[in-house]
């Protein structure tokens, strides 16, 4: 009689499988990487151009020379939601690994070494838990950057206003991480391979490295992928009170800014990118879960 041999993947694979919202999700989010990470490829293909400025054909309904027709200074709408899906997904994406980064590394800190560090850690997230999430953002967002001493070539930069968000949301996007983290890390500190490891003479390092970390991966993963449509819903609120991304970078948040005044006159302009931000935001939430489901160790 033959025993069948399961490999890890392939049980992750068979229960991710059967949360159909997720794979749907997933396939959504996968294209419209794709379309995005590759817009300077796609609107050459197109012969799109987001960046020209075309007075006399302001406001042109769908057509086969613009898809999706033509916003307020005669620019093709297509053209520019793809920019902004390529500038939305990555500060969305890059801000959350950056997030996950730090709050891994406090809470893994925090939950090994236990005591004073644990204390003074700990009340260090819970006092930025306390304070308000987007009005520190709004705060925070509206910094001078010329009075931190920054070099003026990053000031001046067209990019300033997009690394200023990653940062900023990365900053605040921390805690969560931190506690799921250090909860875990408490719980296996006091496993018997990580006494055992203790025993031989492995430095703490190594032990969170090679044995704690590994096994924080999934939770981690799952965080990283909730909190990134978070994150993309934080940057179209900024964007759209004109605090984040600023033109000519498009951003699906500027756009709605851009299409406010216009809602009756367009509103085309502002259903697309708000439609975008809201199935992209949906999507992370249901691919979150579904990892959740597939990584849980209980199953």
């Amino acid at each position: 009689m033959t025993e069948t041999v399961h490999r890890p993947q392939a049980l992750l694979w068979a229960r991710f499988r059967q949360h159909r919202l997720a794979i749907a999700s997933g396939s959504l989010l996968l294209i419209l990487a794709c379309i995005s990470g590759g817009a300077p490829l796609w609107l050459h293909l197109l012969a799109l151009d987001g960046q020209t400025v075309d007075l006399f054909n302001r406001f042109q309904p769908a057509s086969a020379s613009h898809p999706l027709g033509t916003d307020e200074l005669g620019r093709d709408l297509l053209a520019r939601l793809i920019e902004g899906g390529r500038i939305s997904l990555l500060v969305g994406l890059t801000a959350a690994l950056f997030a996950s980064a730090i709050g891994t590394a406090i809470g893994l800190a925090s939950g090994y070494f236990g005591g004073r560090l644990d204390a003074f850690l700990m009340r260090c997230t819970d006092g930025i838990i306390s304070l308000p999430l987007l009005p520190l953002l709004i705060v925070l967002a509206a910094i001078d950057l010329s009075k931190l001493g920054l070099p003026e070539a990053v000031v001046t930069s067209e990019n300033a206003s997009l690394y200023r968000i990653c940062v900023i949301v990365a900053l605040a996007g921390w805690t969560t991480v931190a506690r799921l983290v250090r909860a875990e890390t408490l719980a296996l500190r006091e496993r018997d391979f990580i006494r055992a490891s203790t025993a031989q003479g492995a430095t703490s390092l190594r032990i969170m490295r090679v044995h704690i970390l590994p096994n924080l991966a999934a939770s981690i993963i799952v965080a990283t992928t909730l909190s990134t449509g978070n994150i993309i819903l934080l940057e179209s609120v900024l964007s759209f009170l004109g605090l984040g991304i600023q033109p000519p970078i498009a951003s699906w948040g500027n756009l709605l800014t851009n299409a406010q005044e216009l809602i009756w006159e367009a509103p085309q302009l502002a259903f697309y990118p708000g439609a975008l931000i809201f199935v992209t935001v949906i999507a992370f939430n249901f691919l979150g879960d579904g990892l959740r489901d597939a990584l849980d160790p209980k199953s």
